[in-house]
């Protein structure tokens, strides 16, 4: 190629001009303003000035490799010495390369703090991570039944949060070994009793995601922690969810199984849904037992309108199945007395008080497995059960317009017609049961009236009055000695919580209240001080502070320390100011703390009568013991600290209002220094870390109040 040509190609702006100088510009010459190119070229008048705009763009093109070649092939230019070369060579070579050493820096000085700080806690969270990674197991190698062993013994003692860190975190994570059934039911068992719901259902999940099959015994466990779970929701829906999904894969429960199913209905639902799975029970061909009627009355306890009626039939339906009744039924009973009523009276007669209907054995028919299976498979037998199961759930909520509709009929064993009138009259409405004028005719036992029992009820009953203490229902069963007596017949003692729950439903300040240390003491049963803080309560609110008093030698005596229940039980008695402040030093000296019970109970006695004074020692004094403060006792001192609506200080003067100022100003300061109790959750103890800083076990489930609660 001629030299003309190739100075007629750098005069053209066309794109091929640039790429030749690519190739004849070894020495990164920019042709721009007054330059114009290389000595060799100006020396043979082939260079113009080329436009800056051109040059600019010239310049900032890369080289490639198949140029550098072709500038090293051409750079053998005399004028130029070897130096300038090798030195723009190492600069071609490190061109581009000067971000390396920013681009490795991990902060620059335009970061702000909060992203340093972030970046610091994911980094503490690294090492935490990496700290919490399972380690070998460098011991002995177990088996999972000595895990078994070892979670169920630490479950007896009360350490489930200890178990369930032995089973997740060295025999899953350290030892790596395959679970088995037992493993799992065991946890669930204890989770049952702990009422650790969320957890129990989460082992329950991971048994079947590894293909073990649950047996009767984790059904039981599952249905016993939703009876004990503290929130009775979402505990009904998780069990109804569960009994579903059984029904749909046909998995027969055993007797077991639906006792602790029927416990949950008992406990999270209603007497309706008890009685649906107790027909469920007769139509499978199971036998009920004591235990199936226990669970009934506790179904009956959740009715606190008409459970006491609910109760007596259940019992006197059990009683007339010829089955056994235990000592805890009892006390179900006398539970259903305290805290539940009666109901319609009118419908409680009919029911109570007329002349028992035969009853037809609900148990399946004898014989052994083949009767049992005939009575499964025969239709009479089973659409009669049901039948007198439906009957039974018809007695119990009938309604009072149906029971009037057929009154009891007279009975063969009344008393002649001379004394016909006075049967029909009724005395005071006060008495518990509505009985005829006491003549000497009659003897004294025939005025004994106890629906415990299944003979006929005696002929001077009519029917029930008034009925609405629990002293009142108690009678219904006896009284005192009555009801101790009909455990007799049936081989019972009572034990303490019999007596303590006799001690809540007896009449306060009658003579059945005061024989109960003499029962105490034939039965031969050892005192604790839930009794006497019972007796010591209902002699403290009939206001006898001085008969509560009375008790404590009787403790001492017997050896039985006063806890801090005793003292809040006598300070309901306290009245007056100086009765409080004196109950308050005798817990000093006896270097015992008040707790905020017992200072709410004083605040209550304090606001009723509007003493400001009083109020002001009372915060005072658990200012200085530094007791938290709950929610009740902040009410309490809101409605303290409220003016009346009526109240106008200008036109009269208020003895009792006139230091409320004092008070409104003392209890804005107290709030500002007194801490906030705050109410620990109920599964918070499992969730811990069982030693120092080892694993955790189960995550911390944050629930917010599982149900919606």
């Amino acid at each position: 190629m001629d030299l003309v040509r190739l100075a007629q190609l750098f005069a053209s702006p066309r794109s091929l001009g640039l790429s030749i100088l690519q190739h004849l510009d070894p020495l990164k010459a920019r042709w721009a303003g007054g330059r114009e190119g290389p000595a060799w070229l100006r020396a043979m008048g082939l260079t113009r000035p080329i436009p800056a705009a051109f040059s600019s763009s010239v310049s900032q093109l890369p080289l490639s490799q198949g140029s550098q070649k072709n500038t090293r092939s051409l750079s053998s230019d005399p004028s130029q010495p070897s130096s300038m070369a090798t030195q723009e060579e190492e600069e071609e070579e490190s061109f581009g390369t000067l971000s390396n050493k920013y681009s490795s820096r991990r902060m620059f000085h335009k970061s702000t703090a909060q992203l340093y700080n972030l970046r610091l806690r994911e980094q503490d969270q690294e090492d935490k991570e990496r700290e919490l990674e399972p380690k070998s197991w460098q011991g002995q190698r177990n088996t999972p039944y000595w895990y078994f062993f070892q979670c169920k013994h630490l479950i007896k003692e009360g350490k489930l949060a200890e178990a369930l860190d032995l089973f997740e975190r060295q025999m899953l994570k350290e030892e790596r070994l395959q679970p088995l059934e037992c493993n799992y039911t065991v946890l669930i068992g204890g989770c049952g009793r702990a009422g650790y719901l969320k957890k129990a259902f989460r082992l329950y999940s991971d048994m079947k995601k590894r293909d073990l099959e649950p047996s009767d015994a984790t059904y039981t466990a599952l249905f016993n922690v939703c009876a004990e779970s503290p929130w009775k929701d979402s505990a009904l829906q998780s069990a109804l969810k569960l009994r579903q999904q059984l029904q749909t894969s046909n998995f027969q429960l055993n007797l077991k199984t639906y006792h602790a199913l029927l416990k949950m209905a008992a406990k999270c639902a209603d007497l309706r849904m008890c009685l649906d799975v107790f027909k469920e029970i007769i139509h499978k061909g199971h036998a009920v037992t004591e235990e199936t009627f226990s669970y009934l009355l506790m179904g009956c306890i959740q009715d606190k309108k008409t459970g006491f009626r609910y109760a007596l039939q259940v019992w006197r339906q059990m009683l007339g199945l010829g089955l056994q009744p235990s000592r805890h039924g009892y006390n179900l009973l006398l539970a259903a007395a305290r805290d539940c009523g009666l109901g319609d009276p009118e419908v409680a007669s009919a029911l109570l008080l007329r002349p028992r209907e035969e009853v037809v054995p609900l148990q399946p028919p004898a014989g052994g497995r083949q009767a049992r299976r005939k009575a499964q498979a025969g239709m009479i037998d089973g659409v009669s059960a049901r039948l007198h199961v439906e009957t039974l759930e018809r007695q119990l909520f009938l309604e009072p317009s149906q029971a009037l509709e057929k009154p009891p009929e007279p009975r063969e064993a009344r008393v002649p017609s001379k004394t016909q009138p006075e049967m029909e009259t009724k005395v005071d409405p006060d008495h518990t049961v509505a009985l005829a004028s006491m003549t000497s005719e009659l003897p004294p036992c025939g005025l004994e009236a106890n629906l415990l029992t299944l003979g006929v009820v005696p002929p001077i009953v009519v029917s029930f009055g008034t009925v609405t203490t629990s002293a009142d229902r108690l009678a219904l069963m006896g009284g005192l000695e009555g009801f101790l007596g009909k455990m007799a017949e049936h081989g019972l003692r009572p034990d303490i919580k019999t007596l303590t729950l006799l001690a809540e439903v007896v009449d306060p300040g009658s003579p059945a209240e005061s024989s109960l240390l003499t029962v105490l003491d034939t039965h031969q049963v050892k005192a604790d001080v839930t009794f006497f803080n019972t007796l010591m309560r209902k002699k403290s609110k009939l206001g006898d502070l001085e008969g509560a008093k009375a008790l404590l030698p009787v403790l001492a005596k017997r050896g039985i320390v006063p806890n801090l229940q005793t003292f809040c039980n006598l300070a309901i008695g306290c009245h007056r100011p100086q009765d409080g402040l004196q109950l308050l030093a005798d817990m000093k000296k006896s270097q015992m703390t008040p707790n905020t019970h017992i200072y709410s109970t004083l605040i209550n006695a304090a606001l009723k009568k509007l003493d400001y004074t009083y109020l002001i020692n009372i915060l005072k004094d658990m200012r200085q013991n530094r007791v938290p403060v709950n929610e009740v006792v902040i009410r309490q001192l809101e409605f303290a600290a409220q003016y009346p609506p009526t109240f106008d200080r200008y036109k009269g003067k208020n003895t009792y209002l006139e230091k409320i100022d004092g008070f409104r100003a003392y209890y804005k300061q107290w709030l500002k220094v007194m801490p906030a109790e705050e109410t620990p959750h109920p599964w918070q103890k499992f969730r811990t870390k069982p030693k120092g800083n080892q694993d955790t076990i189960p995550e911390a489930d944050k629930e917010r109040g599982l149900g919606g609660r």
